[in-house]
């Protein structure tokens, strides 16, 4: 099966690129459109269920391409920038698009924009400055994507909900196969011990001193449950707009966005779900080791009790990122949903569910080769602050600043 191949392909790349690239030579000769003569996957830290890199044609071409592998996949149809080009949105557009289930892959002339994802990582790790200027230029971005929020904001129906492809990145990972794949019955090794998920799951969580009110087991059952598809307000959006698809032309001082597999029109939580979590929280995830080596964290576990505390923090460009898109984007939703008496009841609980599932469900926190014990811990801590509530009045980063918006 070709989809069983993109996926042998995304994981060979970072073992056995040579192996990768033939791999996907033969792939696109067969498939498409192309004379290539030679092609280069690229992985690096942001492809964690992708491919992307470039094709060089017998006729001397230069072209860059991306997919999105996604196993056990629900949902067939990806990809569509048309929708997001007639928005508004500036995207980079294919020249050549194949939705064909199992071939999907979009070819793009080359270009040399650096990811907003590289460009922050820089910044953060000291190799280059400006995070005032990239902060504005999110802040511009953010200011703009309310704008189209605002132009294509409307009903959905549960049934036309039900179709759309950002829910491959949600519910569909969590009762579509990822989960018991990934934990159900395995076995998690944490910081000088080693328990079943099973267990884990049961118990309860104290990170950094606050108490939270619900197991690993009831944010799972709790989000299976309110993570289908309801009848919602919607908007057109790119739906997995983490910072490794926007890159920033330096030029005309733009965000622009790029690999728009899960596009389309769904609930605006949803929409802004990658980017809260992947471009704030998340770094642990790309950079395991790196981030493992400075990181203290510590845990104390009793017959129904986990306790954690560590020193895990966003960097400044980081919580100047989550500002922006809470300030420019999440809080005048609220407020035009309020004002219209469409604002679901239960918008935090869902985004809060759906922010569960990013670090939870993108990898394998059970996968020792690509995870220390130490970030194992972190991303399931993360992973409880994502989706519970404090049992007391203490709240995380997370509950502090959704505290500080009006709904």
């Amino acid at each position: 099966m070709s989809d069983q191949l993109l996926y042998q392909i995304q994981t060979l790349q970072f073992s056995d690129q040579a192996a990768a690239n033939a791999l996907l030579k033969d792939f696109v000769n067969d498939n498409f459109p192309f004379n290539v003569e030679q092609v280069q996957v690229r992985p690096s830290a942001v492809s964690l269920n992708s491919i992307n890199g470039f094709l060089h044609t017998v006729e001397g071409d230069k072209l860059f391409f991306k997919t999105h592998v996604e196993p056990q996949s629900l949902i067939h149809e990806y990809y569509n920038s048309t929708i997001m080009a007639e928005a508004g949105y500036p995207i980079i557009q294919p020249i050549f698009s194949s939705t064909e289930w199992g071939k999907q892959l979009l070819v793009y002339e080359f270009f040399e924009f650096p990811s907003l994802f590289d460009v922050a990582r820089q910044i953060e790790t000291g190799q280059r400055g400006g995070t005032d200027r990239i902060v504005a230029l999110q802040e511009k971005a953010d200011q703009a994507l309310w704008d189209i929020y605002q132009q294509t904001l409307q009903p959905l129906s549960a049934e036309d909900h039900a179709d759309v492809p950002i829910h491959q990145l949600f519910i569909h990972r969590l009762v579509g196969g990822r989960y018991h794949e990934f934990y159900a019955g395995k076995e998690v090794k944490l910081p000088g011990q080693t328990l079943n998920f099973d267990q884990l799951a049961q118990l309860t969580w104290q990170i950094n001193g606050i108490p939270y009110r619900d197991t690993l087991a009831d944010i799972i059952q709790t989000a299976s449950q309110k993570l289908n598809p309801t009848a919602t307000p919607s908007v057109v959006g790119h739906g997995d707009a983490h910072n490794g698809n926007v890159f920033v032309d330096e030029g005309t001082e733009t965000l622009i966005y790029f690999d728009p597999a899960f596009a389309g029109r769904h609930s605006p939580f949803l929409d802004l779900t990658k980017p809260i979590f992947h471009n704030v929280f998340a770094i642990w995830l790309y950079f395991p080791q790196e981030i493992a080596k400075d990181l203290s964290i510590n845990v104390e576990i009793s017959a129904d009790r986990i306790q954690v505390d560590h020193d895990f923090q966003p960097s400044a460009i980081r919580l100047g990122f989550l500002q922006s898109k809470l300030k420019h984007v999440l809080q005048p939703l609220l407020d035009h949903l309020k004002a219209a008496g469409q604002l679901p009841d239960t918008w935090r609980q869902e985004l809060k569910l759906a922010l569960f599932c990013c670090p939870f469900l993108t990898m394998n926190l059970c996968d020792t080769q690509r995870f220390p014990p130490e970030i194992t811990l972190l991303g399931l801590s993360l992973a409880v602050e994502m989706g519970s509530f404090s049992s007391s009045e203490d709240q995380s980063l997370l509950d502090t600043t959704l505290d500080q918006l009006s709904a």
